[in-house]
């Protein structure tokens, strides 16, 4: 019975089982068919403007769908997504069928009804969305447009306004125009197809009474221009009966100068010159008011639009006009958002303007319809033509609060209904749905009506009304979409509302309507140094991370649907981000293919680069990354490399020292530059070579290393000698040889040589060394860019030190072989600094090494800090006993130790401040440490003064104010200095000071940033010789003053010759450190004797504030006998009433009224300085005197 059993249940499951694998096998293959069905769906949208939909839309969508689509649009761009209608099953969390959308900052997941007629903006240029539905269930989907949203004036023209002042376009407020004796003025403008007028300006300036005083335009004498009054009719260059400006953007440039009496005009790449005596001498104000069109009634403006308006306060030829670029910046004002106040009904984006970026859009999807698919159907993409309106952010915004803009304006309704019927809540909602839907329909404004909720009203509410009938408050958000800016008012909104009252079901009545637009989110800082201001719901502002002009960050208003209120999200800051490798990808995105880069942001790109090499650990990966952003940068033109060239030849240099790798060599090859780096063993170097050739099939090159290549097209051969003649420090460093190789030569600019460069650019070298002088040559192999007949080349290398340090060829030291032929030039060169690229790293070769660098580090902010310290105890000590300071010696004392005390607390917090990155910090902290370093150097000096005066000129000496003047000449002659140094440098102060890295080994690597003078000529001038004069000056008092002291000391015989020569070394020590002659060590610090003098300057010098305490405080027996009387207890306290203190009271009052009005030699017998102390100097002086009178 039991077996009987087991057989019926083991065939019931067997069949259960085959059920089952039936039904697996049916719902993978249709779940096969459905993501088949769906592949048309995942596709990336580059157009400018579109729709898609979800798959079948309007009718419901499949089942277990899957799509995906990649919004993309250029840099300058966001995307701003609208879904004109949205129904997709609702679940909470959306759980089941979903839409997630993916703007950049945070993906959200959309479902129900509640984004039907919601926009949503990117944070970049870059949206996605992704649809999924599961296997049950569906909705009818949604429809959504997309446009492109121009973030930069760069890819919008201007609608001139046709009414002056209303949504006027003029130069924003922050702009200050100047005035004008010279200018050149270029924009492009095109006028409208319709407009027969012949009466019309393109732009006027006036000043503050409204009167015009520089304005272009056309009468029916022909085009003109304006200067202060005065019209010049252009006829000779503009036509008088046609028409210049057409339904096309036609550029303009007018250049003026007062000293001339002519205007040039330059229109369609011919330059022509206007006679216009009337203008000689003419003068343009400054802070006026400049407005694109006319600035009055009685004039029209150009019925067209205006685009890339530049203004220059000085003259370009016709050369420079003919070879202008979007990359020159107009000084005054530029086509940039910063310059310009403008509404958003005048903006509107194109795809053909000239300095714009863009994107080349993709092919659209052809939507297939769902009988070809049965069940199963995919998304339609459509894409629209019309050019889309424009929304801009992080601009003046000149517009009414309530003024619409395609970021949607947003209103809460809120109304209380009544009603007669025992319905639920749920029907209400229905009813009241409905209501509001059908009012809306077919209404002047296109606005829908989201997120409408219903609830009981309160008591108070519903106390008026009878108890059958029961109230109950709707909330719900108006959106209003607008297409052609017309205004729309809440009382508008209001009374339509009202007016359909008797519209709504019957048993329902409306009692209270309120209106009120959803607010702004309000303008603040946060973080600091990131200011966001007032912004719309749904809208994304953009603005440059802190430091930079290439990374953005980004903020979005959000709209809360829970209580209809506008609130911030978090900034996104992910593109500031510090961390090495996220900023070498952000920078190679930025110079990626497309990227139309400015000499600005080549700049930026390559200091942020030399940042990142000099900063952190270069590995392979973050290498690789480095070198393709500067082949990126390597295809911009010649122009935009230029201001940028030497720093980015430093920087590609500094990466092949210190970029790691396993192994004995590496190489990264690009399409413009290759790099390779081989570990070398200097005790067994038996020579080597480098060559590149093209690879196959790749654009990129190929670099081997001791292999002889004949299809190379350019090879660098080193000889076995190469390392013979180097000191025993450079032949232990050794551990690589470098090798760069440049296919564009844009680095490469010699402003003095203009003879062509006809091969490519070759560089090879041993470590960080400079190689000379060698006894074979090294043999470089370069391939020609083109076949030269009959070639006379030259065999040349990248002389840094030329130009000004701009760099430029220099054939010295190279020859060319016979070999060569007009293929190719064979170079032999006796010299490997860098062959086609010379530079040094440092601009002086240093001979310190990384120990010696640690040491003389480590004293220098040691000795610093206790200088520091007993500066300050110098000075509180004479500050805190007024007994001490009455005399001149002391005053001058207590300032040069003032100056000290600053100039080593500057010194220490140098380094620390350099870190914070801040331009403005840094150079106020580079010009604070060059301020006390000169006052310092001037104190030093003074007291040489003084001691002339005290000791040389005794007799009848007296100076009015001679503190003040002192003080005077102390601290004002350094401020002078200081102020004319920053004057000299204009607006740009960055060219004086900055940071720079200090203290590299001679690998150059390691050192730290410090805020110090960068221009040499400044340096030396302002330091080196102003020190120099000094230092002169003191050796000379120092000499007099010591013949006077040993002159003096020599006719007192109360001492014994032990006695005076002590206290005559006890001179010579006090005033070396008084005087500063411990700073001419740096004089000394030469050849052979660099590292002996380095070290004495960075002990003595850093001491000196310790030195000045020990010798003219700590061992004066006045401020021993003032620290005993005011500081000491017990047996080491000095009374009141000895006898030291009764006879220094007496004779200070008796001879205050001498003190300070006669620079006799008692005057500096009262300091130790001098050699006497006080007591004892003043007792004989005293006594001396009364003598006299005796």
């Amino acid at each position: 019975m039991m077996s009987l059993v087991s057989e019926m249940w083991c065939y019931h499951w067997k069949w259960k089982l085959q059920h089952c694998l039936c039904l697996f096998t049916t719902y993978i293959i249709c779940m096969q068919q459905a993501a088949h069905g769906c592949y048309d769906c995942r596709t990336v949208l580059t157009d400018p403007s579109g729709v898609f939909t979800s798959p079948c839309f309007p009718s419901d969508y499949p089942n277990s769908q899957a799509c995906r689509w990649i919004i993309r649009a250029p840099h300058g761009f966001i995307i701003q997504l609208t879904f004109i209608d949205f129904d997709i099953e609702e679940a909470p969390g959306c759980i089941y069928d979903s839409l997630t959308l993916d703007n950049g900052e945070s993906p959200m997941n959309l479902c129900g009804i509640t984004a039907k007629g919601l926009s949503y903006n990117s944070t970049g240029n870059e949206m996605i969305v992704s649809f999924k539905s599961d296997f049950s269930i569906q909705k009818k989907g949604f429809n959504a447009s997309y446009v492109r949203i121009a973030v930069s004036l760069r890819n919008q023209k201007v609608i001139i306004p046709q009414v002056p002042d209303i949504d006027a376009v003029s130069v924003a407020e922050t702009v200050s125009v100047p005035e004008l004796r010279q200018f050149t003025l270029c924009f492009e403008a095109a006028k409208g197809n319709s407009d027969d007028n012949d009466d019309w300006k393109v732009f006027s300036y006036t000043d503050a009474l409204s009167k015009e005083l520089f304005s272009f335009g056309k009468t029916t004498k022909g085009h003109f221009l304006s200067i202060s009054g005065t019209q010049c009719i252009l006829n000779n260059a503009l036509p008088r009966n046609a028409e210049f400006f057409t339904g096309t953007f036609q550029q303009l440039c007018v250049v003026w100068d007062s000293l001339s009496d002519t205007i040039g005009v330059f229109a369609k790449n011919t330059y022509h010159i206007v006679d216009c005596p009337q203008i000689f001498h003419k003068v343009i104000p400054g802070n006026g008011r400049l407005v694109l069109g006319s600035n009055s009634n009685e004039v029209s403006s150009l019925n067209g639009d205006i685009y890339n308006f530049r203004l220059w306060n000085f003259t370009m030829n016709a050369q420079t006009l003919a070879n202008l670029s979007c990359d020159v910046k107009g000084n005054i004002v530029d086509w940039e958002n910063e310059f310009w106040s403008i509404p958003t009904s005048a903006l509107k984006a194109e795809n053909n303007l000239s300095c714009g970026s863009y994107l080349i859009p993709s092919p659209s999807i052809e939507p297939t319809s769902c009988a070809n698919l049965g069940s199963l159907c995919q998304a339609t993409v459509n894409a629209t033509t019309p050019t889309p309106p424009t929304v801009t952010t992080n601009m003046p915004d000149t517009n009414r609060n309530d003024k619409p803009n395609n970021g949607g304006l947003f209103y809460r309704i809120s109304i209380l209904v009544s009603s007669s019927n025992a319905n639920s809540v749920s029907k209400v909602h229905d009813v009241v749905a409905e209501w509001l839907n059908r009012t809306f329909q077919n209404w002047n404004y296109t606005v829908y009506v989201v997120n409408i909720s219903i609830h009981p009203a309160s008591i108070r509410e519903g106390a008026r009304q009878k108890r059958s009938i029961k109230s109950f408050s709707a909330l719900a958000l108006l959106v209003y979409n607008s297409t052609n800016n017309i205004n729309l008012e809440e009382e508008d909104i209001r009374q339509k509302l009202i007016s359909n009252n008797r519209t709504m079901e019957e048993g329902y009545e409306l009692h209270a309507v309120d209106v009120d637009p959803v607010e702004k989110c309000l303008a603040e800082e946060n973080p600091p140094n990131y200011f966001w201001p007032d912004t719309r719901p749904t809208v994304t502002n953009f603005t440059f991370c802190h430091g930079s002009s290439v990374q953005t960050a980004s903020r979005t208003c959000y709209l809360g649907l829970q209580n209809y209120t506008s609130y911030w999200g978090q900034p996104d800051l992910r593109n500031c981000t510090e961390n090495a490798a996220d900023i070498a990808n952000q920078l190679l995105n930025l110079t990626g293919e497309g990227q139309q880069l400015t000499s600005d942001k080549v700049n930026d790109v390559v200091q942020k680069l030399k940042k990142i090499v000099n900063d952190e650990e270069i590995d392979e990966s973050l290498g690789s990354t480095v070198v393709t952003i500067f082949s990126n940068i390597l295809a911009s033109s010649d122009s935009v490399l230029a201001a940028s060239s030497s720093e980015a030849l430093k920087t590609i240099d500094a990466l092949a020292l210190k970029i790691n790798f396993d192994g004995p060599s590496m190489s990264i090859s690009t399409r413009n530059l290759a790099l390779g780096v081989s570990s070398i063993n200097s005790s067994s170097f038996q020579g080597g070579s480098f060559s590149v050739s093209p690879q196959n099939n790749a654009s990129d090159f190929q670099i081997d290393f001791d292999k002889d290549q004949t299809s190379a097209i350019a090879s660098v051969v080193l000889p076995p000698s190469l390392l013979k003649n180097l000191s025993q420090d450079e032949f232990e460093v050794i551990s690589r040889a470098q090798f760069t190789f440049f296919n564009k030569n844009g680095l490469f600019q010699d402003a003095e040589n203009t003879a062509n460069l006809t091969s490519f650019v070759v560089a090879c070298s041993i470590g960080n060394l400079t190689i000379q002088d060698l006894q074979d040559y090294v043999k470089v192999t370069i391939k020609h860019t083109k076949i030269q007949e009959g070639p006379k080349p030259t065999c040349v290398f990248w002389d840094m030190n030329k130009n000004g340090g701009s760099g430029g060829w220099n054939p010295e030291g190279c020859q060319v072989d016979a070999e060569s032929n007009e293929n190719e030039t064979v170079c032999l060169c006796n010299h490997l600094t860098h062959f086609g690229v010379l530079m040094d790293l440092q601009r002086t070769v240093t001979q310190i090494n990384p120990q010696n660098n640690k040491v003389l580090t480590f004293i220098t902010y040691i000795g610093c800090g206790i200088s520091a310290i007993f500066s300050a105890a110098t000075l509180l000590t004479y500050i805190a006993f007024e007994k001490l300071r009455r005399d001149y010696p002391s005053k001058i004392l207590m300032n040069l130790s003032t100056a000290l005390l600053f100039l080593n607390l500057t010194f220490l917090l140098d380094g620390w401040l350099a870190t914070f990155d801040i331009d403005g910090l840094c150079i106020a902290v580079a010009a604070l440490l060059h301020f006390f370093l000169l006052a310092t150097f001037t104190w030093m000096g003074l007291e040489a003064v003084h001691m002339y005066i005290a000791l040389v000129k005794v007799f009848n000496t007296y100076i009015r104010r001679y503190i003040l003047k002192f003080c005077i000449i102390g601290w004002g002659l350094p401020a002078l200095v200081i102020a004319i140094v920053l004057a000299s440098a204009n607006t740009n102060a960055s060219q004086i000071y900055g940071k720079d890295l200090y203290g590299r080994d001679t690998s150059g690597q390691g050192g730290d940033d410090f805020c110090w003078i960068k221009n040499e000529v400044v340096f030396y001038v302002t330091c080196a010789g102003y020190f120099g004069i000094m230092f002169l000056m003191n050796v000379a008092m120092f000499i007099v003053v010591m013949v006077q002291i040993c002159g003096r000391n020599g006719k007192r015989t109360n001492r014994s010759l032990k006695e005076e020569i002590l206290r005559n070394l006890r001179s010579v020590v006090s005033l070396t450190f008084l005087l500063g002659m411990t700073w001419g060590f740096a004089f000394f610090a030469w050849g052979s004797l660099t590292l002996p003098f380095l070290y004495l300057f960075s002990i003595f010098n850093s001491l000196q504030g310790l030195f000045i305490f020990v010798f003219h405080c700590a061992m004066k027996e006045n401020v021993q006998k003032q620290w005993r009387r005011h500081l000491c207890c017990g047996r080491f306290r000095l009374a009141d009433n000895s006898d030291w203190s009764k006879t220094a009271t007496n004779i200070i009052k008796k001879s205050s009224d001498n003190l300070g009005k006669s620079l006799s030699s008692s005057s500096i017998g009262s300091n130790s300085t001098y050699l006497t102390s006080k007591s004892k100097s003043t007792t004989n002086t005293y006594c001396k005197r009364n003598s006299h009178t005796g």
